[in-house]
């Protein structure tokens, strides 16, 4: 199944594709490779998710809004590669959880993105190389930014 029905299949919204929010690029592809700049849980009403894990938001709620962010890095492809069908695989993933200094659960939170990854493109393609990294600030107070590497043809 293409990626994009698996899309339809799973009754995923994407949200429009994320904007610049300073000097920087939302991807930049080099040959075979797409490189995603950080992005945001951003919700239907435009909004960021915002708070911090460990304090005013647990693990479900991170998991929640790593979802989102997940979301918005499909848009982002979707919007440069005019279908996701053009993505091979998954390279890296790499979460930043905005959080207390005792908490601990940042792969927990980052999993909201991963697990998306692998319903789209699939247990081999889907899944790529990760880091999950505890943060005290993030830009706008968000509460995940997560930035990306996939291949394509």
């Amino acid at each position: 199944m293409s990626h994009d029905a698996q899309i339809e299949k799973l009754g995923l919204e994407l949200p429009p594709p994320p904007q610049a929010l300073g000097l920087y690029k939302p991807v930049i592809q080099d040959g075979n490779l797409l490189y995603l700049s950080g992005h945001g849980p951003l919700q239907s009403d435009g909004y960021l998710v915002t708070g911090r894990l460990g304090a005013d938001m647990d693990s479900d709620q991170g998991y929640a809004a790593a979802r989102l962010v997940g979301l918005a890095i499909l848009s982002t492809l979707r919007g440069h590669l005019g279908s996701l069908d053009r993505v091979t695989r998954l390279i890296k993933l790499t979460g930043f959880v905005r959080c207390t200094e005792e908490f601990d659960e940042q792969p927990a939170v980052v999993n909201g993105c991963s697990e998306l990854m692998r319903e789209v493109f699939g247990d081999d393609a889907g899944v790529g190389a990760r880091s999950a990294v505890g943060s005290n600030a993030l830009p706008g107070k968000m509460a995940v930014e997560i930035e990306a590497i996939f291949e394509i043809e």
